[in-house]
């Protein structure tokens, strides 16, 4: 089965953008990948695109499969600038002021580029960006928790080894549901503390409100991806509200992968009213036929919000934002 695209919502103009939930190689289109394939001479599986020539994938676990496939296409540093650059040319075009891109070292492995060279690119689109449209962007390396522990180390140890001002976090996507935060203590103590990067860490979408306690209890985190079952407890809501807990809600995402059946269903309103911070996300855009602005238009259309609200939005991204203090953010367009 196809997921459909997500009903179009009117982007709001004049209102500038903030996105810290967005998986890099996730914001690769349909037409990049393919680009990316032919620039490499590779067989992209027959099955990766619907007959409208978009990701096909059918539950979460499919997703995962198909992004795999997808990114296996980004495999050198040039690569790994086209795709920043065209994701960052995109967000500026609809707003955006600032973008923090997650990163995946291991998918950058496995098509046989270094750390050095993954993150060369990724700075070399994100400077272009600058350059050429006026955004901002920094760099959060993630791990991926179903590769395990053991790799999760080498990623934190290689962030040690290869330090940048661009690269200002570090997180873990994957399957939420294969180990448990707390395995990974390690892995987040060798990045927080020896390499100095502020955290964040997938919790609470596929897995339940126990997902967040336990990154919550056992990792420096300071945000949390997603975040959204926290509504299932309320102490633990109340905790995200008074420890000042950021959460990266990503509200087509988790429509689209089941999370809950619509927007109608989303607690995205009912956390903000019980004081938790909210930010506005795409997490893989092409795959959810969202976008940035597109978000920001959701919570216009389906959750009401005025533009204070989503000035409100932009301004806590930038309070939460993975920056270093040498260079301010704009915070207009």
């Amino acid at each position: 089965m196809t997921l459909t695209a997500a009903a179009p919502a009117e982007i709001p103009a004049g209102i500038p953008k903030v996105e810290l939930h967005v998986h890099l190689e996730g914001t690769a289109t349909p037409e990049l990948v393919r680009s990316l394939a032919a620039r490499h001479g590779m067989s992209l599986p027959p099955d990766l695109f619907d007959r409208q020539g978009e990701f096909a994938w059918s539950d979460f676990l499919h997703f995962l499969k198909v992004y795999d496939d997808a990114a296996a296409v980004i495999r050198t540093d040039r690569d790994y600038r086209d795709v920043t650059y065209d994701y960052l040319r995109r967000c500026a075009a609809e707003g955006a002021v600032y973008v923090e891109v997650m990163s995946s070292p291991d998918h950058a492995a496995q098509g046989g580029l270094s750390f050095q060279g993954h993150l060369d690119g990724i700075v070399q689109g994100i400077e272009d960006a600058e350059a050429d449209f006026g955004i901002q962007a920094r760099l959060i390396v993630t791990c991926v928790r179903h590769f395990g522990v053991e790799r999760g180390l080498e990623v934190a140890r290689a962030c040690t080894r290869h330090r940048h001002p661009v690269l200002t976090g570090f997180g873990m996507g994957g399957d939420e549901n294969h180990l448990r935060a707390a395995d990974f203590a390690g892995v987040f103590a060798i990045a927080h503390q020896e390499a100095g990067l502020a955290c964040t860490v997938h919790a609470g979408e596929t897995a339940g409100p126990e997902s967040i306690r336990d990154a919550l209890d056992n990792l420096p985190v300071r945000r949390i991806g997603h975040g959204v079952r926290a509504i299932e407890d309320a102490g633990l809501v109340s905790r995200i509200a008074e420890e000042g807990i950021v959460l990266e809600v990503c509200p087509t995402s988790n429509i689209r992968t089941a999370v809950y059946p619509d927007y109608a269903a989303h607690p995205l309103d009912r956390l903000r009213a019980a004081g938790c911070a909210v930010t506005l996300n795409s997490d893989d855009p092409p795959y959810f036929g969202t976008s940035i602005g597109h978000e920001y238009g959701v919570a216009k259309r389906h959750f009401g919000w005025s533009d204070d609200d989503l000035l409100t939005v932009t301004a806590v991204g930038l309070k939460a934002a993975f920056t270093d203090a040498r260079r301010p953010l704009r915070q207009s367009p």
